[in-house]
Order: structure tokens, then C-alpha cells, then sequence
């Protein structure tokens, strides 16, 4: 990494505050593949994340000239474009702030390590989030030299999540993401009884901002030129009836594979067909989703459940699993005591 350009010849500047003129950083090839958010986040320590997007979405971070997203992965000798910012604390400062944790293991080696990540907990900092996963794994490693997220997770999302050690894991591993040779199955239960014959979605997604600048999905056609095609297979484990009597319908419990890893595309994809998943707050039947809350279930059912991915540094095909977390669990199992069969 090199400044191309800093501050303005003259400017006064607070000892305790780093230059708030535009800055040109040219990526250095150890930073390759690196998403934008995650290497301004580097660049700008003590400055809210919630700030940094803030800036991306409003078009004031430029690469090559050119607006950009929060997602986009930079390249060696592009150059970025850093607005003015200020930041809120000492970087030493924010960075006492995270807390060190440990997640549970299911990986842990030379080059890189999967965990179970819990409901609740966000992959990374930003939008209203202090701080996530990685901030607090590296926190509790402070000698790792490198810990970057392989992938992401939904917030409310809890199940295996990948953490490189290393740049060549990271770009392998992410490589592979890309070029679908992964194998990817979550666990959803969503409402009303799915169509055992349904077991392919095929369905277009575009990505669209709420008036308070929150970010949605929904899905579209395949001649929306915004659309990005987005597969799911799904195939039923199990259907639970109706419990009338305590004001529940007819319910399923999915395993849902995905071909393209979209925002949202699980979610989106089970809703669009008609079948929300139980507890989303975002696409979900909202009256139904209290109603869910009081028996038990308190958070989106959705869960990822198995993961295949070749080894960064073997080439071995490995195969991770975590089982459901005891809030899901006990809930199914307290839905197929109710009342009625379970097909």
C-alpha cells in the first residue's frame, strides 16, 4: 500500500487525529480480494462503521475513478479514493472497546478455522453494529497476523462461518465460493406446508434500499436487467400440522441448498414462493411471528447447517456440520409433542 496523495500542503492538523483531506491509496497485492469495507476499515480506525457505509453508499469512496459498493473486492494498483473523515475515537480506543471472544470450533488448523456462529451476533461491524465476529476473534487472537472472514452470514442467521489465517486461503477459499464449488445447505422452517414436487427456485433477485437507506431484496424477472439469477434446492425433512389450538398453522422443516450465494437469497427465495420462514423480521408474517415468540421461538429459523469446501492447502473435499442450536432444536421438538402427527 502507498499514498498517492495526503493532506493538503499547510493544513493544520490535531496531533491526535489523522489527515481529513482526500487521500489516494494505492492497493498493495497483499490486500487483493479484499472487500472494500473491510479495507477501508483498516484504513480508517476510530471511524463508525455505520460511517463508512455511509460514505460508500453516497459515493464519496471512488476505485479508479469510478462509484463502488461496500462488496467489491479491490485489486493490486487500484487506486481508492478516501474522503475527508474524522474520527470518533483513538483507534487504541476503539479497539479496547471490542470485547475478545471465543466462538465454538468445527476447523481449526494453519490456514484457516470454521466456527458455529450463534443467532444475534453480526459476521462484522457496521450498519448500527459496533462490532462483530471477526473484530472479537481478533481481539482474543492479538498475535494473529492475519483473521479475515472467508464469508458472510446473516445477523440473525447462527451456523458455520470461515475464518482465513491467511491472504492465500482467503482468495482460495473465496475463490471457490465464487465459482460454485461449495456445497451449501441450510436449515429453514418456514410456514404453511411445502410442495414436495417445489424443488428448485430459479428466481431472479435485486437488491433495493428502503427510504431510510436500509438495504432489501425481492424478487424479480428474468428480464429485470438488476435481476441476478439466484438457485435454491430445496427438499423437505419434515412437515408438522397445524396446532390450531395454540393458533399455529401447518409448518416445514427445509433443507435448502444454494447455488448462488445472494443477499438475502434463502430468505427471499421461501418467501416469494409463499412460505416465509419463521421469525424473520424482514420478510416475514410479523403477527404470526409473536405468536411464535410466546411458544418458544424467538428468532429467524434459519440455520447453515452442512458446508463442502476442497481445503485451501491439501485440496481434501472436507465436510462440516453443526446441528441445530438448542433454541431450534427444542423448539421442534416441542412443536412434534403438540398436538397432531408429524408427516
Amino acid at each position: 500500500m502507498k499514498h498517492i496523495i495526503g493532506g493538503k500542503p499547510g493544513e493544520p492538523r490535531s496531533p491526535q487525529a489523522p489527515p481529513v483531506a482526500v487521500r489516494l491509496v494505492e492497493v498493495h497485492p497483499d490486500d487483493a480480494g479484499q472487500r472494500l469495507d473491510n479495507f477501508l476499515m483498516r484504513h480508517l480506525k476510530g471511524v463508525p462503521k455505520t460511517h463508512i457505509y455511509r460514505i460508500i453508499r453516497q459515493g464519496e469512496v471512488r476505485i479508479n475513478k469510478g462509484r463502488t459498493t461496500a462488496d467489491t473486492r479491490v485489486q493490486p494498483g487500484d487506486v481508492v479514493r478516501i474522503p475527508p473523515v474524522r474520527v470518533a475515537a483513538k483507534p487504541e480506543e476503539a479497539e479496547r472497546a471490542v470485547p475478545a471472544r471465543e466462538f465454538p470450533l468445527l476447523l481449526d488448523d494453519d490456514v484457516m478455522l470454521a466456527i458455529n456462529k450463534p443467532a444475534g451476533v453480526a459476521v462484522h461491524g457496521g450498519s448500527g453494529v459496533s462490532f462483530g465476529v471477526i473484530e472479537q476473534l481478533r481481539r482474543a487472537h492479538p498475535d494473529a497476523r492475519f483473521l479475515e472472514l472467508v464469508h458472510r452470514l446473516d445477523r440473525e442467521t447462527s451456523g458455520i462461518l470461515l475464518v482465513a489465517k491467511k491472504r492465500s486461503a482467503l482468495t482460495h477459499l473465496q475463490d471457490q465460493f465464487r465459482e460454485r464449488e461449495t456445497g451449501k445447505t441450510y436449515l429453514a422452517l418456514v410456514i404453511g406446508e411445502w410442495p414436495a414436487n417445489k424443488k428448485v427456485i430459479d428466481t431472479p433477485l435485486r437488491k433495493y434500499l428502503l427510504p431510510d437507506g436500509e438495504r432489501r431484496v425481492r424478487a424479480t424477472t428474468a428480464d429485470d436487467p438488476e435481476g441476478m439469477r439466484s438457485v435454491s434446492l430445496v427438499k423437505v425433512q419434515k412437515v408438522f400440522a397445524a396446532r390450531h389450538q395454540l393458533g399455529l398453522p401447518a409448518m416445514s422443516l427445509l433443507e435448502v441448498t444454494i447455488k448462488t450465494g445472494r443477499t438475502h437469497q434463502i430468505r427471499v427465495h421461501l418467501a416469494s414462493s409463499g412460505h416465509a420462514i419463521a421469525g424473520d423480521e424482514k420478510y416475514g408474517d410479523f403477527d404470526l411471528n409473536k405468536r411464535l415468540a410466546k411458544h418458544g421461538l424467538k428468532r429467524m429459523f434459519l440455520h447453515a447447517w452442512r458446508l463442502q469446501f476442497n481445503h485451501p492447502q491439501t485440496a481434501e473435499r472436507v465436510q462440516l456440520g453443526a446441528e441445530l442450536p438448542a433454541e431450534l432444536a427444542d423448539f421442534v421438538a416441542a412443536v412434534s409433542a403438540a398436538d397432531g402427527p408429524v408427516l
